[in-house]
């Protein structure tokens, strides 16, 4: 069944680069809790302090907090993408995310090679990903131009490529950083359709937004974050107060 537990989860990042020694001393001086050294005497930013929390099935959970809270950075350890230095992360079932849709893609290859790889990366045969490629291509109404390489995309086109892809399978656990929609206005209604059912299809969705009114309208919990740490969680209406 899929489920995300966290353990007294903490994610640390060195700055290997503010070594001297007069830059140390300004940094410890004006240091928060989030600033310290390592057991290797290095200068690191606590990201993620000692997180526990628990998502199961059927949950759509909101991370909220200011810029710099750790909303992000707990979305891509998640996802995978960061490693703890502690503590201890357990995800159960298959990840999507809406973290950055477009990364991984060569520009170098077409579109439609793209879509496939990412199929094979993904565990599909080669069959199932070119049944992919086609249904991506079909949604996206990028006509001919899914077999030209990517390099030479428009902005718009790499949008609708990049979500494509990243919509056309549902699943168990959605990681989404900000609601994503894209393109123009044509585009926009089909997006907007194929995202509500891909959100409403996953057994699991972890979004990280500031938008208070996606979190009333999808969620069903809030996390809300500090500094590295949860200060609250909790039903959206006990983390954010009654709507205005």
């Amino acid at each position: 069944m899929p489920s995300i537990k966290a353990e007294a989860l903490t994610i640390e990042f060195p700055l290997y680069h503010h070594n001297a020694r007069s830059l140390k001393k300004r940094l410890f001086e004006g240091a928060t809790r989030r600033v310290k050294r390592d057991a290797e005497s290095r200068v690191v930013v606590a990201a993620l302090a000692e997180l526990n929390f628990t998502i199961g099935k059927g949950e759509r959970v909101a991370l909220v907090g200011s810029n710099g809270a750790g909303k992000t950075t707990l979305l891509r350890t998640i996802a995978g993408i960061y490693e703890p230095v502690a503590g201890r992360l357990s995800v159960e079932g298959e990840i999507g995310s809406l973290i950055d849709p477009g990364a991984g893609m060569n520009p170098l290859l077409t579109g439609r090679e793209n879509i496939v790889l990412r199929g094979l990366y993904r565990g599909m045969s080669e069959k199932d990903g070119r049944a992919l490629a086609d249904e991506v291509a079909e949604f996206s109404g990028l006509g001919e131009f899914i077999d030209l390489p990517i390099r030479g995309y428009s902005a718009g086109m790499n949008v609708r490529l990049s979500f494509a892809m990243a919509t056309a399978i549902t699943p168990e656990i959605l990681l989404m950083d900000e609601w994503f929609l894209a393109g123009d206005a044509d585009f926009m209604a089909k997006a907007e359709e194929r995202l509500t059912r891909l959100v409403t299809g996953a057994d699991i969705l972890v979004i990280a937004t500031h938008d208070m009114a996606i979190v009333r309208q999808w969620c069903t919990r809030a996390i809300k974050l500090d500094s590295g740490r949860i200060i609250a969680d909790g039903p959206v209406e006990e983390v954010l107060g009654p709507a205005d």
